[in-house]
């Protein structure tokens, strides 16, 4: 393996490791990538963002706000990341959102199984919309079906009716005491017939 070396500070990292670096450095974005760069600039180029430059191949630009970040403690937002993405509805009207979970929590039911913390509802989105309504939510501040689907299903409240019991099928075996078990051609003979 080649030795790729910092010559002023006598730092030297083998090809093999210095590819490493990069590659993990590129699978990262935003704010853990600029916290990765301005750890191994600051470990291996002594926070030198022109010598990071240089071995790593990195913005020095992008360097630096992460040696800033790390020394001030403070997260730098970008515009993409701080104005982009659809809020979510729960995040809008907040207070509607408790009202839709109160209603939720009256209609749901638990797993018959028990075998998960899954809540399962017999409130259907339509119905969540009409109970709001009912309420005193205004319609613009109400989602659409689908959407509320979605909110619901977000949750942890599964859109599935919940079954009945079903009464248990009949044996195929007879049980002794059933008139029918037995010798059924023998019982045939005994008994008279119509004809």
């Amino acid at each position: 393996m080649g030795v790729a070396t910092v010559v002023e500070r006598k730092v030297s990292l083998e090809a093999g490791h210095l590819e490493d670096v990069r590659l993990a450095a590129s699978k990262m974005t935003g704010a853990r990538r600029r916290a990765y760069l301005a750890e191994r600039a600051w470990k291996y180029c002594r926070g030198s963002t022109r010598r990071a430059e240089d071995v790593f191949g990195w913005s020095r630009q992008a360097v630096q706000l992460g040696l800033h970040e790390k020394r001030t403690g403070i997260v730098c937002l970008g515009l993409h990341t701080f104005c982009c993405g659809a809020k979510l509805w729960e995040k809008k009207p907040p207070e509607v959102a408790q009202a839709l979970w109160a209603l939720a929590e009256s209609h749901a039911q638990q797993d018959p199984t028990f075998r998960t913390a899954l809540s399962f509802t017999r409130l259907t989105a339509e119905a969540a919309i009409k109970q709001l309504r009912a309420q005193g939510v205004a319609d613009d501040m109400l989602p659409s079906r689908s959407g509320m689907s979605e909110v619901l299903n977000r949750s942890g409240y599964r859109l599935r009716p919940v079954l009945q019991a079903k009464p248990q099928k009949k044996s195929r075996k007879p049980t002794p005491f059933s008139p029918i078990s037995g010798n059924v051609t023998a019982m045939a003979k005994t008994k008279p017939s119509c004809a």
